[in-house]
C-alpha cells in the first residue's frame, strides 16, 4: 500500500514537472541546437562539412538570437538559411542568415566563404515572404516561431559546388540534439 501512494505521488509529481516544462517554454524563450551534416540535404549528400547552429527564441522580444558556425565545405560558401519545410523535402526561404550573391535583403552579412561563424539576431523585419504561400507571410514572427516548434524548418548552407545546399539540419528535431 505504501509502494502504491509513492508511485502514485512520484507520477503526479513528473506529470506536473512535465506540465511546467511545457508552459515555460510555449510562453517564452527556448533554445535550439542541432549539428549541420550533408546527410540531412535532400538529396543526402557525402561530404566533410559540418556545421553548428544554436539559436535562443524570445518571444517576449521577438527576436531570435543565433550562431551558426560551419567548416570542411566542399568549395566556398555562398549562402546560409533557415527555409520553412519538413525533414523530407526543399523548402522556401524564410530568414536570410548570410549571403555572398547579393541576394538577401539590405544589411544580410556576408558568407565566411572559408567557413567559420556569423551570429545575429532575427526579428519580425528579417522574415520574408518566401514562404507567404504556405503561411508565413513577411514579418509573421509567431508563425515562424510555431514552424520552429513543430520542426518544419531548417537551416542550410549552401556552395559554389552545392548551390541547392551542402550541409543542412532540421529545427527542433529531436533526433538532432
Amino acid at each position: 500500500m505504501k509502494r502504491a501512494r509513492i508511485k502514485i505521488a512520484l507520477a503526479v509529481a513528473a506529470v506536473g514537472v512535465v506540465g511546467l516544462g511545457t508552459v515555460a517554454m510555449a510562453s517564452d524563450g527556448g533554445d535550439e541546437r542541432v549539428t549541420l551534416t550533408g546527410y540531412e540535404e535532400v538529396p543526402a549528400l557525402s561530404t566533410p562539412g559540418v556545421g553548428d547552429f544554436r539559436a535562443s527564441v524570445s518571444r517576449s522580444s521577438d527576436e531570435i538570437r543565433y550562431r551558426l558556425t560551419f567548416s570542411g565545405l566542399e568549395t566556398a560558401a555562398t549562402q546560409a538559411h533557415i527555409h520553412f519545410e519538413n525533414e523530407t523535402n526543399n523548402g522556401n526561404i524564410v530568414v536570410f542568415l548570410c549571403t555572398n550573391l547579393g541576394n538577401g535583403p539590405a544589411g544580410t552579412q556576408a558568407c565566411p566563404a572559408a567557413g567559420g561563424t556569423i551570429r545575429g539576431t532575427i526579428t519580425p523585419a528579417d522574415i520574408g515572404a518566401g514562404a507567404a504561400g504556405q503561411g508565413i507571410a513577411a514579418g509573421e514572427f509567431d508563425e515562424f516561431v510555431r514552424a520552429i516548434r513543430a520542426g518544419a524548418t531548417y537551416v542550410n548552407v549552401h556552395s559554389d559546388g552545392r548551390p541547392t545546399g551542402e550541409i543542412r539540419a532540421q529545427l527542433n528535431d529531436d533526433d538532432n540534439d
